[in-house]
Formats: structure tokens, C-alpha cells, sequence
């Protein structure tokens, strides 16, 4: 991304840049373009060189380094707004498709307008680096204000990516001009030194983001540090290497800029974490009773006492008292009709799910394979999280596994070794739907499962959401399984599940000796069944190289 428009700019910029040194820009040429001979003997001197407060040599040094630091920051801004965008809307493909297209097209649109700017290139950067500063180190706390307060971030998502993106474009053709009134060079060995430290800095600030700065600060925060180092790095550049460039009131003018922008961004820090708790208040309400963030999700539990518990991951319910037991009720009895002595339930870390299984006596062996372990430490330590999943970790035939569910059926499932699998995921959209909603997911499922064994999936919802009920439908059926739908009843419309089988076809009966139950009855499992409807629509299966699933 950034090497397209970097490039164009650059290319541009040098050889505007080495026109301007060589024969003063505009003045080199009369008004309808021919040049004169006292032109050309003018522009066969060596430019007067920019007066600096070191040697040309270390000049150039400093700005390449500025170079690099602005690319890292440029980088993790862009990564900042899709990581913010993905979490709070889901699907991070079309996120990241709508980030990154209008950051080209903005980087563009920004060196187009950095041209005019290029006879004062020194205060124009000074001041572009300021804004930028500004509004990319806002930008996640801004996006996160209007998701809380307004509840949509698509609009202010398009918004900052269009002003950082113009931002960005600008700081190559300015920065292509300093360096070439520090010392004369050819427009292409200019642009290969700066694109060799922009590219560099992409790479750090590529790495820096997931790795360090994201686990240590969090998204809003690592935004604030990100602008405050672009805001320092690119005024104390202009103000103390190109000084004499300016006029004393473009200097001071600048300098009280920077320190405005730097008190912004650290009076923004202090008030993050009061920030985080309003707009979380504004999200899930006042009885937020846990909030963690791990390195998969975001993990909210509310319920104040006399309030029912709710989980929520990554800003989604999950959990709801009030009716979880008809969801996990219906996802598990109806697969345990046949042998279910060995049952592998994919997600379903907070323990609903091996709750309803381990009532069976016969079953010997329960493996809950869920990716976030603080999910697990929650289900395990919450008193009201435990309570209502029945204490289901001290049973001592249940094992938890930490690991993502599609690699560890790749890697580490046992073959033939399950009699009753359950995938209790979330709902099958964007990032998530590409991969455990797959043909490939389902093929993985199918080869744990011994003969005769089942199957249940969580396939959202199937009267909001048809389309995606009967693609995942579909999805199962393409791997080798016969299937039947369910839609069971929530406070907030339904939950659409297929059951599926090995071999045969998977019988809509409750088994026999199934213990007591709050909800699921023989008729009610009638009436869900007859709620899907025997067919669907034709819709193709979806696979990883084929998505097929709607962000």
C-alpha cells in the first residue's frame, strides 16, 4: 500500500525537487515553458546550499531517520484503525479492505496537494506532521467514542482514514524537497534513500504494533504514544535542523503547535482509562461486573447482584441467563441420541455446553478445546459464571485444551476418537466464518468422529440470517455429512443449529435416559425442527479459498 503511492509520489516529488535545485523551480523557465541561455548558464551553478546547524552529510542522516519514524508511525496508525474496526464491527477482511482502499486513495490525493506547498516545504511538513500527530494518535479514541455514543464507527472509520491518509501522502514529496536543498542529488538515488528508510520503518512499525505495542498499551493508548512520537520526531526536525529556513514567528508559531498537539495527546492519555469505563458503561450498561482484554478478545461480564449474567466476547452476547439453557439444551441432547461415551466440544470455554453433556453418567471422557484461556479461568473462578455452568471443570472426566480449534482437529485431534462432537462457536461471519465454518473445518470434524458418530454446530441465527444458515448447511453437507436444522426460540429472535451425521442420516429424537431439562421437550424439538424446514435454498458450499459467509 504504501509503496504505490510513496512511489508516485516521490517519483514526482524528485523531479520537482531537482528542478527546484537546479534552476529555482518556476524561475528556471519563462511562462510558456522555453528556457532562456542565461537560464541555462544559472542553472549550470551548484544550488546554494540550504545553511544548516551540521554537515550536509548528517543532514541528510536526520531526515532519512525522520523518514523511518514516520513510516513506523504511518503504519501503525493504519494497523490501529483496522484492528479497532475489526473488534468493534466485526469481520476484519471488509474492514481492512475499507481502510487500506481509502488510504491509498487519499496518499494520493496528498502528495497532489503537497506540490503547492513544496516553496515552503520546511512549515509545511512541520505542520503536516502535527496533524498527523494529532488526529491518528485521536483516531482509535475517536472511533471508539462514536461506536460507543452513536453506535456506528463505519462513517467516522472512512473519515480518519481519509485525513491520515492525505497526511501521510503529503510527508514524502515535502521531505523529498528538504533533502535535495540540503545536497544536490539525481531525483533516483533520492528516492531509493527514502523509500529504503520508509520501507524499514514500515517494517518496524508493522512488527512493533501486534507484538509490543498493542499487549502493553492497548488500542487506544498505543495510538496516543504513536502520535506523540510522530509529533516530537517531526517538530524537533524542522525546528532545530531547518530553523533558518524560517521566519522567527513560523517558528514559534510551530513550536507552540507541537506543544499543543503533545498536551492533547497526553491529557487524551490520562483520561483513557476513565474513557474506557464511560464508553463501556455506554455499550453494555452500568453492572459491568469483569472486563479483560486478551491477546484473542475482549471479555465482558455484566450482572450486577439480583441482575442476570451475561457474557459478552469481543462485543458480542454470548451468554445470556436469561434463555442459555434452551440454546445449550438444544446444541447437545439432541447429538447424544446414540453411543456418546467420548465428546470433543469445540469453543464453549465458559462450560454451558459440558454442563449439559456431563449429566449423562455414561459419558467417560469430555475435551473442551477453546483458544482464550481467561475464558476458561472465568468458568472456572467467577462464582457466578461457575455456579451456572455447574462447576463443571472439577469433574474430573473433563480435560480442557488451549488452542485454536481448526489447527489442533489438523494437528492434534485423534482419528475415529469422538462419538459426539459440538461446535459451540460464534456466529458464522467475516474472519471467523472463513475458517471454522469451512469445508475444510467440517472434513477435520468428520475424520475425528467415529462410525455412526454426530455432530452439532451453532450456525447463527436462521430466521435473521437465512442465507448464512443454509451456506453453513450446506458447508457440513459438502464434507460428507447427512444433516437436519433446528431454530430454537431466544429473547432475541433464534438460534438456527444443524445436527449431523457420519453415517446416515442424524435422527431428530431426544435419547433415552436424557436427564431433566428446563426447557427441551419432544415437542419442542418437533416444533424447531419444523421451524428450519426440510430443504433451503441452493446455495454453494463455503471453503477457505471461497468464502462464502457475509461480514
Amino acid at each position: 500500500m504504501r509503496r504505490t503511492s510513496r512511489t508516485q509520489a516521490g517519483v514526482r516529488s524528485g523531479r520537482e525537487g531537482n528542478d527546484s535545485a537546479e534552476g529555482g523551480g518556476a524561475d528556471g523557465a519563462d511562462r510558456s515553458g522555453v528556457t532562456t541561455g542565461a537560464d541555462r548558464l544559472e542553472s549550470d551553478r551548484p544550488p546554494p546550499r540550504l545553511p544548516l546547524p551540521v554537515r550536509p552529510a548528517t543532514g541528510r542522516l536526520l531526515v532519512l531517520a525522520t523518514v523511518f519514524v514516520c513510516a513506523a508511525c504511518g503504519l501503525v496508525y493504519e494497523l490501529e484503525l483496522v484492528a479497532l474496526a475489526s473488534y468493534l464491527a466485526g469481520d476484519s477482511v471488509t474492514q481492512a479492505s475499507v481502510v487500506l482502499s481509502v488510504m491509498v486513495f487519499a496518499m494520493g490525493a496528498g502528495s497532489l496537494l503537497a506540490k503547492r506547498l513544496r516553496p515552503r516545504a520546511a512549515v509545511a511538513f512541520g505542520l503536516m506532521e502535527g496533524a498527523l500527530a494529532l488526529v491518528g494518535g485521536m483516531s482509535a479514541m475517536g472511533l471508539y467514542a462514536c461506536f460507543a455514543w452513536l453506535g456506528q464507527s463505519r462513517p467516522a472509520l472512512v473519515a480518519f482514514s481519509l485525513a491520515i491518509g492525505v497526511l501521510i501522502g503529503a510527508e514524502v514529496p515535502l521531505l523529498m524537497t528538504l533533502i535535495q536543498r540540503i545536497r544536490r542529488q539525481d531525483a533516483g538515488g533520492a528516492v531509493a534513500d527514502l523509500f529504503a528508510a520508509d520501507y524499514v520503518g514500515a517494517l518496524v512499525g508493522g512488527l512493533a504494533f501486534p507484538f509490543l505495542l498493542l499487549p502493553w498499551l492497548g488500542q487506544i493508548t498505543s495510538a496516543l504514544a504513536t502520535g506523540a512520537v510522530n509529533a516530537a520526531v517531526g517538530g524537533a526536525v524542522v525546528l532545530w535542523l531547518f530553523r533558518r529556513d524560517m521566519s522567527p514567528r513560523a517558528r514559534y508559531a510551530l513550536l507552540a503547535g507541537n506543544a499543543l498537539v503533545l498536551a492533547a495527546l497526553l491529557t487524551a492519555a490520562t483520561l483513557a482509562g476513565p474513557f474506557e469505563q464511560a464508553a463501556r458503561r455506554a455499550v453494555y450498561g452500568d453492572a459491568v461486573r469483569v472486563a479483560l482484554r486478551t491477546d484473542v478478545q475482549e471479555i465482558v461480564l455484566t450482572g450486577r447482584p439480583g441482575q442476570p449474567l451475561a457474557l459478552y466476547l469481543d462485543g458480542r452476547l454470548r451468554v445470556s441467563e436469561r434463555d442459555e439453557y434452551r440454546y445449550h439444551e438444544a446444541l447437545v441432547h439432541p447429538a447424544m441420541t446414540g453411543p456418546h461415551a467420548r465428546v470433543l466440544i469445540l469453543g464453549g470455554g465458559d462450560g454451558l455446553a459440558a454442563r449439559e453433556v456431563l449429566r449423562y453418567p455414561d459419558v467417560r471422557s469430555v475435551t473442551v478445546v477453546e483458544p482464550d484461556p481467561e475464558v476458561v479461568r472465568l468458568a472456572r473462578t467467577d462464582p457466578r459464571l461457575s455456579a451456572l455452568n455447574g462447576k463443571v471443570y472439577g469433574d474430573a472426566r473433563l480435560r480442557s485444551v488451549t488452542a485454536e480449534p481448526f489447527g489442533w482437529l489438523r494437528r492434534s485431534a485423534p482419528r475415529r476418537a469422538y462419538d459426539v462432537i459440538v461446535a459451540d462457536l460464534g456466529d458464522p461471519c467475516g474472519a471467523a466464518g472463513m475458517k471454522l465454518y469451512s469445508q475444510e473445518f467440517y472434513g477435520l470434524t468428520r475424520r475425528a468422529l467415529a462410525p455412526g458418530g454426530r455432530l452439532s454446530v451453532h450456525a447463527g441465527s436462521a430466521g435473521k440470517r437465512p442465507r448464512v444458515y443454509w451456506t453453513v448447511t450446506s458447508t457440513v453437507r459438502a464434507a460428507g455429512f447427512r444433516t437436519a436444522g433446528l431454530r430454537v426460540p431466544s429473547d432475541r429472535g433464534d438460534w438456527g443449529l444443524v445436527l449431523a451425521a457420519r453415517d446416515g442420516v442424524p435422527v431428530l429424537e431426544l435419547p433415552r435416559g436424557m436427564p431433566r431439562v428446563r426447557w427441551l421437550t419432544a415437542a419442542r424439538l418437533r416444533a424447531a425442527a419444523a421451524g428450519v424446514g426440510a430443504a433451503g435454498p441452493e446455495v454453494a458450499a463455503s471453503t477457505l479459498v471461497r468464502p462464502r459467509y457475509p461480514g
